[in-house]
C-alpha cells in the first residue's frame, strides 16, 4: 500500500498546478424553446382547475465543479472515483455500495468494495471505463488533466463526467462536498458533514483566538523530502489550516504550492517542523538528522511531528483530522484538552 500512497503527494501539487478542465470540452444543453401561451380565459362560472404542488425536490447542478455544463441523472445507481478524496466523500455521504470502480490511490480506504475494478489515477483505462458503463463518472484534476478532453469518449456514450478540481481553499473544499452531495442525491447527509466539518473548524479557531501573540509560533510543514523539498504557501487549504491553529507558516508570503531550498528553512528557523510524508520510514527522523537542519529552533527542541498523510493532502471533510492533529502538535498545552473533550 505504501508504494501506491507514496505518490499521492506529488500528484496533488501536479493537479493544483494544471490550469484545463479535467471534464473536457462540454457545449451546454441547448435551451428549450418557452413554451406558447394557450391558457384559456376560464368561463366567470366555471372553477379554475387546482394549481398543483410545486416539486420540492432539488435541482440537480447545471455545472460541474469545472464549469462545464452537464446533465445529471436523475436516478444514479452506480459511481466510479477516480480520485481518493472523491472516493472518501462518496462514502462518507453513504454511497459507498454504488461504488462500482476507483482509482488505484483509493484502494484501502473503509467502505469501499474491495472486488470493484480499479484504475490508474493518472493514465485510466478509458475503454476499460466505457465498458463499466457507470451512471457517474467522479474526476478530479489528477486524472489526464494536461490532455484535452479525455473522458470525451465516456461522454459520448451516454456517461455522466463530472470534473472536481482538486481544491484550494478550505472554501473550496466546503463547495466541492456540497457539490457532490446534490449531485449524487445526498443533500441531507451532505449538510451534515458541512455542519460537523464546520463545527470541528470553529473549534480550533475558538482556541487559537485565546492564544497570546506573544506564544504564536512559526511553522514549516514539508510534504515532500529532501532532497525535493516541497511545501505550501497562501492560497493553499494547509496554509489557511495553519493560520486556523493560529500559527505562521513561514512561507506565507509564497504562493501555492512550492519547491523550498533548505537554505530557506534555515534562515527561516521554524519553531515547529510538521511532515505527512509516507514514503520513507521515519520521515521526522529524517529531518532531525538532516544536514545543516541540527541548529534549528525546531529540531535542538524535539518539535518535529508527523501529521496524518491521507487526511492532510486529500481535499475533503476530513482535513478536519488533520487541523486537530497540527493544532495539537503546535499548542499541545491549550489543544490537546479541549480535542479530548
Amino acid at each position: 500500500m505504501k508504494s501506491r500512497k507514496c505518490t499521492l503527494t506529488a500528484l496533488v501539487l501536479a493537479a493544483a498546478l494544471a490550469l484545463t478542465a479535467c471534464g473536457g470540452s462540454r457545449p451546454a444543453p441547448a435551451a428549450a424553446e418557452p413554451p406558447a401561451d394557450t391558457a384559456a380565459v376560464q368561463p366567470a362560472d366555471t372553477a379554475a382547475e387546482p394549481t398543483p404542488a410545486p416539486d420540492t425536490a432539488p435541482a440537480l447542478p447545471a455545472t460541474d465543479r469545472s464549469g462545464a455544463a452537464v446533465t445529471i441523472p436523475a436516478s444514479i445507481d452506480s459511481i466510479v472515483t477516480l480520485a481518493p478524496s472523491l472516493s472518501q466523500t462518496v462514502v462518507d455521504l453513504g454511497l459507498g455500495d454504488k461504488i462500482v470502480g476507483y482509482d488505484l490511490n483509493s484502494v484501502g480506504l473503509d467502505g469501499l468494495p474491495a472486488d470493484a475494478p480499479t484504475f490508474d489515477t493518472v493514465n485510466p483505462d478509458v475503454e476499460a471505463l466505457v465498458a463499466l458503463d457507470p451512471d457517474v463518472l467522479l474526476v478530479s484534476s489528477l486524472s489526464l488533466y494536461d490532455q484535452e478532453a479525455p473522458y470525451q469518449p465516456l461522454i459520448d456514450a451516454g456517461v455522466c463526467v463530472l470534473c472536481v478540481p482538486t481544491a484550494g481553499s478550505i472554501a473550496d473544499v466546503e463547495d466541492d462536498i456540497a457539490f457532490l452531495a446534490a449531485a449524487l442525491g445526498a443533500n441531507e447527509r451532505g449538510a451534515e458533514i458541512l455542519e460537523e466539518m464546520s463545527a470541528g473548524l470553529a473549534a480550533i479557531a475558538d482556541v487559537a483566538a485565546g492564544i497570546p501573540a506573544e506564544e504564536r509560533r512559526s511553522v514549516y510543514f514539508e510534504i515532500s523530502a529532501a532532497p525535493y523539498l516541497y511545501s505550501t504557501g497562501s492560497g493553499t487549504y494547509l496554509h489557511e489550516l495553519i493560520e486556523l491553529i493560529g500559527a505562521e507558516n513561514i512561507l506565507a508570503d509564497t504562493a501555492g504550492w512550492c519547491s523550498v531550498e533548505a537554505e530557506s528553512v534555515v534562515a527561516a528557523d521554524p519553531d515547529v517542523i510538521l511532515t505527512n510524508v509516507n514514503y520513507i520510514d521515519d520521515p521526522t527522523g529524517e529531518i532531525m538528522a538532516r544536514d545543516g537542519w541540527a541548529g534549528l529552533t525546531a529540531v535542538t527542541g524535539g518539535e518535529v511531528y508527523y501529521i496524518d498523510n491521507m487526511a492532510s493532502s486529500l481535499p475533503n471533510e476530513n482535513i478536519v483530522t488533520a487541523a486537530q492533529q497540527m493544532a495539537a502538535a503546535v499548542y499541545p498545552a491549550y489543544f490537546e484538552q479541549a480535542l479530548a473533550a
